[in-house]
């Protein structure tokens, strides 16, 4: 077999990936765009260890991890996306980002808490 259909394949993945990364608004389809671009990585690692004939096959071994790694990713990718979507109602990127600024779009000081707790402590 030859590498370069794993190759192309692989590559295909990652700009699937990532598309979804950079296009989506739904945090649980930006976590499966990125499992998408980690599945194209471990496609290269395998295809490249055997292509190599490399007796220790360190890109196998290597794509074990980066499965364990993905694998920790996600389960705590998904425990903060819940969270998120419990609290705000909503698991839109773009409207996590938005609150995250404001609602005046400018950063949060020290002295604009203090004086928004004094008012409310007056209210």
């Amino acid at each position: 077999m030859h590498l370069a259909y794993p190759a192309v394949l692989a590559v295909l993945l990652f700009c699937v990936g990532l598309y979804g990364v950079l296009a989506r608004r739904n945090a649980i389809l930006v976590l499966m765009s990125v499992e998408l671009m980690l599945n194209a990585v471990n496609l290269n690692l395998v295809a490249f260890d055997v292509w190599l004939r490399d007796t220790v096959h360190a890109g196998q071994a290597l794509t074990l991890f980066t499965i364990a790694i993905a694998a920790a990713e996600i389960g705590i990718g998904l425990a903060i996306v819940l969270m998120v979507y419990r609290n705000r109602g909503s698991s839109d990127v773009d409207r996590l980002r938005d609150t995250a600024e404001g609602h005046d779009g400018s950063s949060d000081e020290p002295d604009a808490i203090a004086s928004a707790q004094k008012a409310e402590a007056t209210a």
